[in-house]
């Protein structure tokens, strides 16, 4: 569990800091930090809602769903409350981006501990 949560986080910085180097902008490391922790924020209340809601950890897609959706709407609200950009496109690019990194290796580890 802690090496998922871990995965999370690192993804969640990867998807800013990509995000960042796509725009060159610059200050790499207090800019990612801006750019991430409200997606962070979103990623620690997904897995906090997963495991109060069910009792379970949120290792496969199907409980993986809430991390990435609480990660994007939370991300976003809190970029919207702070005066930061949530353009449509962000918010399009921003979704599946996450969904693609949050969801992918939850379904990769799935398949990859599928018995025959």
């Amino acid at each position: 569990m802690p090496l998922a949560a871990a995965l999370d986080v690192v993804l969640v910085v990867a998807f800013a800091a990509l995000g960042r180097a796509s725009h060159a902008e610059d200050d790499p490391v207090l800019g990612v930090w801006g750019t991430a922790w409200p997606f962070l924020l979103g990623t620690a209340l997904g897995w906090w809602a997963v495991r109060w809601r069910s009792g379970r950890w949120p290792l496969q897609v199907g409980t993986g769903i809430p991390v990435w959706a609480g990660t994007l709407v939370v991300g976003m609200l809190v970029r919207v409350l702070t005066g930061a950009g949530t353009a449509a496109t962000f918010v399009l690019v921003a979704g599946c981006t996450l969904a693609v990194l949050l969801l992918g290796w939850r379904a990769v580890a799935g398949r990859l501990t599928r018995r025959p």
